[in-house]
């Protein structure tokens, strides 16, 4: 692939990874926050920043929404990625958090730490590529 190419790929994923921690984060300081929708867009933020590091290094990324498994992918790439185990807990946001099915609603403590992860998240990524 051109590199211009996977240049713009890798901007699009952090494009929409930080379209989804604004809305997050701007969710989160309204009157009455509904965390359980910023917990979900921290997850996708994470999500999108592991798998824009993936496409960076000519990796397709895996289809999937488990943070985890996108760590693991990360770090037979770059073994470093493990301090960022500490955030799989986000996948269960992916779904759980969006319907009723398996209703859970966190709690604001968890919103601010599902926030504070994802922006770890983010600047370790953002340090990994800033090259691009």
């Amino acid at each position: 692939m051109e590199n211009g190419r996977l240049n713009e790929i890798v901007r699009q994923w952090i494009l929409k990874a930080d379209h989804d921690l604004k809305i997050g984060i701007d969710e989160s300081v309204t009157e009455k926050p509904a965390m359980d929708m910023v917990c979900f867009h921290m997850q996708q933020c994470t999500e999108k920043y592991l798998k824009a590091y993936l496409a960076s290094h000519l990796v397709k990324p895996p289809r999937t929404h488990d943070i985890g498994v996108l760590i693991n992918e990360c770090m037979k790439i770059d073994s470093s990625f493990h301090i960022l185990g500490n955030t799989a807990y986000l996948s269960d946001f992916a779904v759980e958090a969006r319907y009723p099915d398996e209703f859970y609603m966190p709690s604001m403590e968890e919103m601010q730490r599902a926030i504070e992860s994802a922006q770890k998240v983010k600047s370790f990524i953002l340090e990994k590529i800033k090259s691009l």
